[in-house]
């Protein structure tokens, strides 16, 4: 199992940023699918997360309303659009994926099985 992730980058506070990410190995409609960050000196931080395309999507209260997941079974892909973003975004963005998980276990990052490498977003003028 493989997740690449890219679009990453820097970007002016405001501004807006596009990250995918790609699953090779598994079956990415089908597994719970979800986005986590860490910024330098903090913990790895619950972003957002679907369990499978046509059920709710769930978000951190930091990020919601700016920020949307997508999937596209088609390139067995997630994405994360991100608008308004603002300085406090600033990390290493994480894809992670792991078989249909509960709704309690979401927001837990020792839930999930599989990990992108992560790719670097900064928020900064």
């Amino acid at each position: 199992v493989q997740l690449v992730e890219s679009g990453g980058g820097l970007v002016q506070p405001g501004g807006s940023l596009r990250l995918s990410c790609k699953a090779s190995g598994l079956d990415a409609k089908t597994y719970t699918m979800a986005w986590f960050r860490q910024a330098p000196g903090k913990e790895r931080e619950f972003v957002v997360s679907n369990r499978r395309s046509g059920e709710n999507t769930y978000y951190s209260d930091s990020v919601k309303g700016r920020f949307t997941m997508s999937r596209d079974s088609a390139e067995n892909a997630v994405y994360l659009q991100m608008n308004s973003l603002e300085p406090e975004d600033t990390a290493v963005y994480y894809c992670a994926s792991s078989r249909r998980l509960i709704l309690s276990a979401l927001r837990q990052a020792s839930m999930y099985n599989y990990w992108g490498r992560g790719t670097q977003v900064t928020v900064s003028s």
